[in-house]
């Protein structure tokens, strides 16, 4: 079991060096998650009769619940900072572990290649660490610092040392500071995995403890909190903590009544009570070990502390809280392990989704701005032909818009009767048309196909804009883009330039065909026409009254129904050239010309398109680390909750199996005189077993006739 907390050990640890510490950040945290003690400890301030505070006073003295001397005691070692006001001013996340033999030394994280023997020194480094993060002024910081201790005479365990609650800030603290710690305190103890270590001075009215206080209200119940009294032995003489009276507040000691042995102030766990080196101990350095041996005396010798002895003092302190913690980890275990393999996956697709990071050499640039450039391509063309949407809009162009920009063209106007005879008159000169006004005709034609040129340019400015629109869309969904802001820009740029180029040619070939058609006449239409009787007219008649309306009418009609007949061949024709010079060409050839330039480019150039965000970057960043972290928390917790045993199962004893009580656990068993049942079944469960087995790669054993062999 012992190696449960020292997997909770290398998690914490790898926590804090990637930056997890439980703070509130937008990347999941595994900090949280994890099991931990959290050591909570205030200061009661006094007056100066020794009176606690109700108002403000001139006089005040500051007493300790004795936090320090407590881990001092469970530790062994002189090894905290002390001093007046607040001492931590950092979380001190302390790892013990028991070593068979060999002389104790401590780790920082920090300082991982460095073994402290003097701990004095580490005293010393704790201060430093804590003034390098938080300045000298006195400020607090919720980024922990990590202390391993090996020692012969410690027990596997975790604590969360926190900073003090205070009432008052010192000279050169801010005023919010109380209210700081506060808020520290209870971001940490306030998680469902956090047990709460509340320490408090038997020689203090219990009802002013902060930290019962703090304790209560994340923890009304009780389920979380293991209650510690400290300086029962600086009760005033003939006072008993095992006797008070239940309603009275009048003096320190009757607050205590019965509070050891949990019949006040109730708790799930049992109180438990400590007695500490006195200041004068801690000035004369008397030893650790010999305070412990003191401590045992004190309870074993006092006739009102006897009967509870056994369960009083900071060793046996230690031991209850290592096995809770034992307890505590591994019933949250499975859910550890379905909060990494759910986190892990949601870690991976977040990378995918905001790219991998830029290659270091030329060439590796130059691959990743081709593969983004031909991904926004393919995009593109998707929109183009249909995957995705806003090609359609093309076609809406051609059936509708074109069309009826066509048929809002007033031909019937310009071919008034006035304006027919004018135009032919004029055609004729000073020599009159001798059968038919061909001239005229020409002149008609042409002066209502040029209309004609206007609906054509319009229908080319459209695909233009639906193309520029399908290019910021499509830049808009190419992922890749949004890590290169330099790049996106040079390449939206150069695809409206292509455009451009490309709409430029298209008015060209749009317009030639507009100008084919009147620069050419389809001679079989006016073939086909029934000829003039009239042959012009009345010679003696003047210039302005040789035609009749009737005959100037038949001709606006006959050029009116050869317009008509063109506009219908352009209604076809037009939408063919657009796509031809615009949409395909822009599919086949829209980023060329960028490639080209792009092919030009030496490596500061590209790699000063690939100028990512640096918000992205800093993401990246921290996702693959953290990624890095869960799956090292992966592979631990698979490395205990699978660590290779022999195992046999004796069907002449009872299918007796060799699994340990966390390999029990967690293969979801339970064991009871030496025989498996499945948790919360009564049926004895060996094919469970069995079944977890043939999934744990153990290496195929030969077992005698009687026995079931591990690999079937």
């Amino acid at each position: 079991m012992e190696n449960l907390i020292q997997l909770v050990n290398k998690i914490q640890r790898a926590c804090t060096a990637l930056g997890d510490h439980g703070e509130e950040s937008a990347m999941p945290t595994l900090w949280d998650a994890l099991p931990s003690i959290a050591v909570v400890g205030g200061q009661t301030i006094l007056d100066a009769a020794g009176n606690y505070e109700q108002m403000r006073i001139d006089v005040t003295i500051v007493v300790s619940s004795g936090k320090s001397s407590v881990l001092e005691s469970v530790v062994g070692k002189d090894f905290l900072p002390r001093g007046s006001g607040i001492v931590t001013r950092r979380p001190l996340v302390l790892q013990l572990h028991k070593i068979d033999e060999g002389r104790e030394y401590a780790e920082f994280m920090h300082l991982p290649r460095k073994k402290f023997t003097d701990f004095a020194a580490v005293r010393q480094e704790i201060a430093d660490e804590t003034d390098r993060e938080t300045g000298r002024n006195k400020g607090i910081s919720s980024v922990p610092i990590h202390l391993s201790i090996y020692s012969p005479h410690v027990v596997n365990l975790t604590l969360v040392d926190l900073p003090g609650l205070t009432k008052v800030a010192v000279e050169g603290q801010p005023d919010s500071i109380v209210q700081d710690i506060e808020n520290m305190v209870r971001s940490f103890i306030e998680k469902p995995n956090c047990i709460i270590l509340a320490i408090s001075p038997a020689n203090q009215d219990l009802a002013t403890s902060d930290a019962i206080k703090i304790s209560r209200e994340v923890d009304p119940k009780g389920e979380r909190t293991f209650g510690v009294l400290t300086k029962i032995d600086l009760m005033d003489k003939g006072t008993d903590a095992t006797e008070v009276s239940e309603h009275s507040l009048d003096t320190l000691n009757k607050e205590f009544g019965l509070i050891l042995e949990g019949k006040a102030y109730k708790l799930n766990f049992p109180w438990i009570g400590v007695v500490n080196r006195s200041q004068a101990d801690i000035n004369k350095q008397v030893d650790m070990i010999a305070a412990r041996k003191r401590e045992n005396e004190y309870f074993a010798n006092t006739p009102e502390y006897r009967h509870l002895a056994s369960r009083m003092g900071s060793v046996h302190l230690g031991k209850v809280l290592s096995k809770h913690l034992e307890t505590v980890i591994k019933s949250r275990i499975p859910g550890l392990q379905s909060l990494i393999n759910k986190t892990i996956i949601e870690l991976e697709t977040e990378l995918n989704r905001i790219g991998k990071p830029i290659a270091a050499d030329t060439g590796g640039k130059l691959y990743t701005i081709m593969e983004i450039c031909r991904t926004f391509d393919q995009i593109f063309k998707d929109h183009l032909d249909g995957i995705r949407s806003g090609g359609e809009k093309i076609y809406q162009v051609f059936d509708n818009q074109f069309p009826a920009s066509l048929k809002r063209l007033q031909f019937d106007k310009h071919l008034s009767m006035d304006n027919v005879r004018k135009l032919i008159t004029e055609a004729d000169g000073y020599q009159p048309h001798l059968i038919a006004p061909e001239q005229g005709y020409r002149r008609l034609i042409e002066s209502c196909l040029v209309l004609i040129r206007g609906p054509a340019e319009a229908a080319v400015d459209a695909v233009h804009g639906i193309l520029k629109d399908l290019i910021q869309k499509s830049m808009s969904e190419t992922i890749e883009l949004k890590q290169y802001p330099t790049l996106k820009v040079e390449l939206g740029s150069a695809a409206v330039d292509s455009l451009e180029r490309m709409r430029e040619e298209s008015k060209k070939a749009t317009l030639l065909l507009v100008d084919m058609e009147y620069g050419y006449l389809t001679v079989e239409f006016f073939r086909k026409l029934p000829q003039d009787a009239e042959k012009g007219g009345n010679p003696t008649h003047s210039l302005f009254d040789r035609y009749n309306d009737a005959y100037l009418r038949r001709i606006a009609t006959t050029v009116l129904s050869y317009v008509n007949m063109v506009c219908a061949t352009l209604r076809n024709t037009i939408p063919k050239s657009v796509v031809y010079c615009q949409v395909r060409e822009a599919k086949r050839s829209l980023l060329d010309h960028f490639f080209t330039e792009l092919g030009k480019k030496e490596g500061k150039q590209l790699a000063a398109l690939l100028n990512e965000d640096p918000a992205i970057m800093q993401r990246r960043t921290s996702l693959a680390r953290r990624l890095e972290l869960y799956r090292s928390a992966q592979s631990e917790i698979e490395a205990v909750a699978w660590e290779r045993k022999s195992i046999v199962f004796d069907m002449d004893e009872g299918s007796r199996s060799l699994l340990s009580d966390d390999r029990l656990m967690l293969l979801g068993l339970e064991e009871e005189n030496g025989i498996e049942y499945s948790a919360g079944n009564r049926t004895p469960c060996l094919s469970h077993a069995k079944r977890a087995l043939y999934h744990m790669s153990y290496t195929p054993m030969t077992f005698p006739h009687d026995t079931i062999r591990c690999d079937e």
